[in-house]
């Protein structure tokens, strides 16, 4: 089989478990943990940064399966009373997604149904080996994106 042909394999192969994974996750985390899988990525992030706050182009940045609207969401979360907006005081064009201590509380609430499902739906299908070679490679692809085009 030729490189080209593998790759393109590989790459269905991505997309396939991309297109069954996500909306399987997004349901059973609503179910089970009282969010849906946007808002929990919005959460995570704020969760994760400091002063638990992030512009909402640093957030844009950061989430991994809304980029496009993260806007919509945050004010989806704002709505639920879990994140805030401030306005950004250095550069007034711009502003904060701020994580609420009803939020914190839904986020951690929320991640160990997350981790749970990551090992059933994920994990379960992989030996440790084979997570450690998914890891690096989908990280060496994600990362030279950067590089691409320069």
């Amino acid at each position: 089989m030729s490189t080209t042909k593998l790759a393109a394999e590989a790459w269905g192969s991505v997309l396939r478990a991309h297109a069954v994974l996500v909306p399987e996750m997004d349901r059973r985390l609503h179910e089970d943990g009282g969010l849906p899988l946007r808002w929990y990525d919005v959460l995570l992030e704020l969760a994760s940064a400091d002063d638990q706050r992030l512009t909402m182009g640093q957030l844009a940045e950061r989430v991994v399966l809304s980029r496009t609207r993260v806007s919509r969401v945050v004010d989806e979360l704002q709505a639920a009373d879990l994140v805030r907006r401030d306005v950004n005081e250095a550069d007034r064009r711009s502003s904060f997604a701020v994580l609420l201590p009803q939020g914190r509380r839904a986020f951690e609430a929320a991640a160990p149904v997350y981790r749970r499902l990551i090992r059933e739906l994920f994990g379960h299908h992989l030996d440790r080996a084979e997570m450690v070679v998914v890891r690096d490679a989908l990280g060496r692809v994600a990362a030279d994106q950067g590089s691409v085009g320069t």
